[in-house]
């Protein structure tokens, strides 16, 4: 009985968990896409060997942001998705769709998250005002 109550009381925990961390975001493949730390101000500071392994989440031609999501321009010239000002990445080690083995390599690399509501309204709020460049 202990045994089955310490598993219940552990799914529960990670039910409520799984709840509290949002939508994960997704490329159009239905790929999850991540943040990297090592990112400042909105550029990315994910290149060559990095790149390559965790290829940047990139906008064609004439894509226009709106809301949380952005753009910034990579030192290509190319122009790279963002959310909440975080260069987003996917990762070669996901090979399918729901994959998020990317998670937490080497502490540096999270899943993206749909932020919500509330917290999309303060980062707005914070940004008005004020161009970003």
């Amino acid at each position: 009985m202990k045994t089955v109550l310490a598993a219940l009381t552990l799914l529960a925990a990670m039910t409520t968990s799984a709840a509290h961390h949002g939508d994960i975001l997704t490329n159009k493949q239905g790929m999850t896409l991540y943040t990297f730390d090592k990112d400042m101000n909105g550029n990315s500071a994910c290149y060559d060997g990095c790149a390559a392994k965790w290829p940047p989440h990139l906008a064609k031609a004439g894509a226009s942001a709106k809301g949380a999501w952005g753009l910034t321009q990579r030192t290509d010239g190319t122009m790279q998705w963002t959310y909440n000002n975080q260069p987003l990445y996917t990762w070669v080690g996901d090979s399918q769709k729901g994959d998020t083995s990317g998670n937490g390599v080497g502490g540096v690399w999270h899943i993206a998250e749909k932020a919500h509501k509330k917290a999309e309204k303060k980062v707005k709020a914070s940004n008005s005002g004020y161009g970003g460049y």
